[in-house]
């Protein structure tokens, strides 16, 4: 093998080691986590700066859904006095429960908890 077939190999090896790299870079950028990933379904809406996913809860995402989703700054909802599942903090109406601890929270559709990140 002469001297010019052996630098193309090398050539060829690097090129191809360097495109794998980029390869796996790429599909980590498209594996990262996003708001309401998962069994959450994805993103339904904003809920001021809250993202409101597609099982009725609330994100634990610190991001701004506003800013995310590209509609400006949203102010963000203020929390409610405590409140009995009486529906009226059901997550989407930017209405929300504080608990007997502090904990701010809405009710989902099937009637659990979400809680807001602190």
């Amino acid at each position: 093998m002469s001297r010019s077939q052996q630098l193309r190999k090398v050539r060829l090896s690097l090129c191809l080691v360097i495109a794998a790299a980029l390869g796996l870079t790429a599909l980590e950028a498209v594996a990262a986590n996003t708001p309401c990933s998962g069994r959450k379904g994805g993103i339904a809406g904003c809920d001021g700066d809250l993202f409101l996913c597609n099982d009725g809860s609330i994100s634990g995402s610190k991001k701004s859904c506003s800013a995310y989703m590209g509609m400006g700054r949203a102010p963000a909802a203020v929390p409610q006095q405590l409140l009995n599942s009486s529906g009226e903090c059901t997550c989407g109406t930017s209405t929300f429960c504080t608990g007997s601890r502090g904990g701010v929270y809405c009710l989902t559709p099937s009637g659990k908890k979400s809680y807001v990140r602190k």
